[in-house]
């Protein structure tokens, strides 16, 4: 899960998140909520992402400060909880 969560926070092409998913939902102005360790246990949710899934939420009333965050600076907003995994894999990685 931490590196799942440095993957989609962390993780950049050009600025912007890698993941093409991610990238989209965050050029519209969601929050990286929350990651859901077996979230889609279907062959294919193994196969893709190891059962792991991802919720994007939209705060409307901030929708459009979130974009302009991601799109002008580059910054995504995520919850409390992808935060805490994005350090814990910081503090353990070799990278």
């Amino acid at each position: 899960m931490r590196l799942c969560a440095w993957y989609l926070y962390g993780e950049k092409h050009r600025g912007y998140a890698l993941n093409p998913v991610a990238n989209f939902h965050l050029q519209n102005g969601s929050v990286l909520w929350r990651i859901n360790w077996m979230g889609d246990t279907s062959p294919r949710g193994i196969g893709a992402s190891c059962g792991m899934m991802v919720n994007y939420r939209y705060f409307l009333e901030e929708t459009a400060s979130n974009r302009a965050l991601y799109l002008g600076s580059k910054q995504i907003r995520a919850s409390e909880q992808v935060l805490a995994l994005v350090s814990q894999f910081q503090q353990s990685s070799k990278l």
